[in-house]
């Protein structure tokens, strides 16, 4: 089994805090998960996450504007410079402070990143206006530091020139500053309002100002005569003119306040979110209120606006949700939201396209792993869902605390059943017979094993045996046996289709917390809290192997930590295991920050995966910083929330005692696994943390990965290429290049009779990119038969080459099977909708026949009569459409 695992997606989180971010052309969003950036493709329907990691929570976004330059930066001031086309990291640079707001000029030459209440502006690295021969030595160089702002800056506008920018601070004041040197318009300050200033925005023709307060104040400036100007003063002289305010309009939206705004200079739109969850959209200079909507109970922490103007994007980070809204068409575009709470269980559904997320929330999450979207949430259980497993034929079953299993439908996405215990009962694990006739459940509030009956919904039996609370329960895959495990020290394998209900027990030295079954129902993985990971055989009831796994599990340390790493206790043990799909693994995951790929039959380590590197959690951190330490105890433990500016951020709303939600307790969040899964396919897993669902695959395809290159192998020569008809050398030029668009322009440029040709003389080492390639326009392009073509003459004529390197192809020919299955399940069904339409054509008489075969859609006439003739039988559409099935 492979065992080259790249992080692939991550789900789960869609959105955490900072800013959101439109690319040029309006069509993806970039949002901030953690330390992660996930990008939404909200016309393709898909989304994927980024590659690299910051080693704190990423604070700013921003983006050059030509689209290919993402900046991020993270709370510590440590910036990323990553080609987003290309999703690479092209630099690292700190900083040096807690970044509140950055911005691209639209020059694209410099860009604006204000630092507590100091901005600097810095040169974009590869500006446009870099000379050829003359070299960077410096990927980061700051142009000027301008100070002037008392308190912290929170936003930078740049003007459609590019020679100004203005900022907005919680000084209560906005200033205008000039990128290059100007005596005359060094500085400009604009005062006035009575609280922080959210955000200030120059108007497209650069006439006029609008600033947004906190307490919902819009301020209209504009360049005016001074109010100490004589009465004979001339109006175009500067000496006499300044910026004041020339209008002020307010939100009135009693004891809520703004917590964000953005505006579109071009349609003249002013977005503003409040703290009650309402967004309003106002059309300025008039301020006539355009639209209002309520999308949250919570603060609407930022909104961001395309390029037309046409879709919001709206981010509240404290319920992690997402939402994109179309104001034209009052729809959404985009509507995500994450768990609220951890993620306590997972699984695969059997055909591995979805997976299931289970929270304390009390949310059922089902997540496309195509899309990476959250398909549909179930809402049903009053408490935390503590397990979920499916049965084979694809119903899913959940257990919670709140005293009830629910097996779920998910083709109607409903709850068709429910199963409760006689006493209330908080469960804590679950297990579904294969055949999904019986549904198991054990607590820890009883050491027994309740039995329901699917068909019925009746407890049918309960297992008694165990003297502590039940941990977990497996299935045998082939249903034989049902294996449960306990705080009592004992693993027991119970036949609960016999005539006795018999139990064997199987002894360990520890409280033991999971246990699973290999597929082929001969063998156990056990984990138990002092860190073993031992193999029993089930038949036998004997141990075949074992793993002393403290040393693999142990994480780093918390802030609160007086021990090292290495001693810490409550983190050396498993938590969570699973078999892969072929038996030959072992995945394990628990608290702390790695998870362990193990092979069975040596017990040997052979991978170890770190979940995250992010130091805004606790536990990632192998060692302390001592000049983080102070006499009051580490310096991320202290509270400063009463050294905040604002009264709502001093004031402390918590409840004493409660442990969640609103309650007084400030911990960090700390870093574990609490279950992992394997896709049934074998190319995938996927793993519950802290930060989401992460998933790892071996079928990352997305990869700049150049080779063969020489000076000669440029886009123009293979577009030069391709028009000296020399098709199979453009592709391999194209391959070469590996650009996409470039790839596109030689396969659809090649004829249709010179694609067996092609195909047949293709060197080897190309096969697998273009069947990678193919089924991407399988599914994308509308050339059907086209591509149909290109899929025969590969099978045609490297077919056996396939099938003896099936084991290199398989990402590749699983993509070609889907789509080609989808594109037969789509001419089926317009087949079926059209059959009796192809049957009346069938059954006209010969003239008829003739003059249908004979039918071109571009003789209206033709088709207009014939149509008409259809309508008079009654056959066809309500409208008189013919889709020009023929016999």
């Amino acid at each position: 089994m492979k065992t080259d695992f790249q992080f692939s997606n991550l789900l789960g989180t869609v959105y955490s805090r900072g800013n959101l971010l439109f690319t040029p052309d309006g069509t993806c969003l970039l949002s901030p998960v953690g330390n992660r950036v996930s990008v939404f493709d909200l016309v393709g329907s898909s989304s994927y996450t980024l590659p690299f990691a910051h080693r704190r929570n990423i604070a700013r976004l921003a983006l050059n504007p030509r689209g290919n330059l993402l900046l991020s930066v993270d709370e510590d001031g440590r910036a990323i410079l990553t080609n987003l086309p290309r999703r690479i990291v092209l630099y690292h640079f700190s900083l040096r402070g807690q970044v509140t707001a950055l911005a691209f000029a639209p020059s694209g030459r410099h860009f604006a990143v204000a630092i507590g209440r100091q901005i600097e502006v810095w040169h974009t690295p590869s500006t446009p206006d870099v000379a050829e021969g003359d070299l960077e030595f410096a990927p980061f160089v700051r142009h000027r530091t301008y100070t002037g702002h008392y308190d912290a800056v929170q936003s930078i506008e740049w003007s459609t020139d590019s020679r100004f920018f203005l900022t907005a601070s919680k000084d209560l004041t906005a200033r205008i500053w000039s990128v290059d040197q100007d005596e005359r318009n060094a500085q400009t300050t604009l005062s006035g309002h009575r609280q922080r200033i959210v955000g200030a925005w120059f108007s497209q023709d650069q006439e006029t100002i609008y600033t947004v307060s906190r307490d919902g104040a819009l301020f209209v400036w504009q360049y005016m005569l001074r109010y100490d100007a004589p009465d004979d003063a001339d109006p175009d002289d500067d000496q006499n003119l300044q910026w004041g305010i020339a209008e002020r309009h307010f939100f009135m939206q009693n004891n809520a306040h703004v917590t964000c705004a953005g505006f579109h200079p071009e349609s003249k739109l002013l977005v503003t979110g409040f703290s009650h969850g309402i967004f309003f959209i106002h059309e300025l200079p008039a301020f006539a209120q355009v639209q209002n909507l309520s999308i949250s109970q919570n603060d609407i922490d930022y909104v961001a606006i395309n390029k037309t103007g046409e879709w919001l994007a709206f981010g509240a980070s404290k319920l992690g949700q997402l939402l994109v809204w179309e104001w034209q068409s009052e729809g959404y575009v985009l509507k995500q939201q994450g768990h609220f709470d951890a993620i306590n269980t997972i699984t695969y559904s059997p055909d591995g396209q979805r997976i299931i997320t289970a929270a304390d929330d009390g949310k059922v999450k089902v997540w496309d792993v195509n899309s990476g979207f959250c398909v549909v949430t179930l809402t049903e259980h009053l408490s935390g869902v503590t397990a979920c497993e499916f049965a084979k034929n694809s119903v899913l079953y959940t257990a919670s605390l709140d005293g009830s299993i629910r097996a779920w439908d998910l083709r109607r996405y409903r709850n068709f059943r429910t199963f409760t215990a006689p006493s209330r009962l908080s469960f804590s694990s679950l297990a579904v017979d294969p055949s999904g006739e019986v549904v198991c459940a054990g607590s820890i509030d009883s050491f027994d094993i309740h039995i329901w009956s699917v068909q019925t919904g009746q407890l049918l039996d309960r297992l008694s045996g165990h003297e502590g609370p039940v941990s977990s329960l497996a299935f045998s895959p082939d249903g034989s046996a049902l294996v449960s495990a306990s705080w009592d020290r004992t693993v027991r394998v119970w036949n609960i289709f016999a005539r006795t209900q018999t139990s064997e027990p199987l002894q360990l030295m520890a409280d033991v917390l999971c246990v699973a079954f290999r597929p082929d129902s001969k063998q156990i993985a056990v984990t138990t809290l002092d860190g073993q990971l031992t193999f029993w055989n089930v038949s036998d009831a004997v141990q075949e192997n074992g793993v002393d796994a403290r040393r693999d599990v142990s994480g780093g340390r918390k802030m609160s930590d007086r021990r090292t790493a290495a001693n810490v206790g409550g983190t050396k043990a498993f938590t969570t295991v699973k078999y892969s799909a072929d038996g030959t693994c072992l995945l394990a995951g628990g608290n702390s920050k790695y998870i362990c790929l193990y092979d069975v039959q040596s017990g040997v380590l052979l991978k170890k995966f770190t979940v995250s590197v992010n130091l805004s959690l606790d536990g990632t951190q192998e060692f302390l910083n001592s000049k983080l330490l102070t006499a009051a105890g580490p310096e991320g433990l202290i509270d400063d929330q009463g050294e905040a500016s604002d009264l709502e951020d001093r004031r402390d709303t918590t409840l004493p005692g409660a442990q969640k939600g609103i309650g007084a307790r400030r911990t960090r969040p700390e870093v574990r696994v609490p279950a992992v899964a394997f896709s049934p396919t074998g190319r995938a897993f996927c793993a519950a943390s802290t930060e989401g669902l992460l998933i790892y695959s071996l079928d990352n395809t997305f990869q700049f990965d150049p080779f063969d290159l020489d000076i000669t192998v440029t886009p123009s020569t293979t577009l030069d290429t391709l028009a000296q008809k020399d098709y199979l050398k453009a592709l391999i030029m194209a391959f070469r290049l590996n650009e996409c668009n470039l790839i596109r322009r030689v396969y659809e440029g090649t004829p249709v009779t010179m694609v067996a040709l092609l195909v047949k003389e293709l060197p080897s080492v190309y096969l697998g990119r273009l069947l990678r390639f193919v089924a991407l326009q399988a599914d994308e392009s509308p050339h059907l038969e086209f591509n149909l073509v290109w899929i025969e003459a590969l099978l045609t004529s490297h077919g056996r080459w396939m099938k003896d390197n099936r084991a290199g192809l398989e990402a590749e020919l699983r993509s070609v099977e889907k789509a080609v299955r989808r594109i037969q399940a789509e001419l089926a069904r317009l087949a079926d909708e059209n059959i009796y339409r192809i049957e009346y054509l069938l059954a006209q008489p010969a003239e008829n026949k003739e003059k249908a075969s004979k039918l071109d859609f571009g003789d209206k006439e033709l088709r207009n009569e014939v149509d008409e003739e259809m309508v008079g039988s009654g056959e066809g559409d309500d409208d008189g459409e013919w889709l020009g099935f023929v016999g």
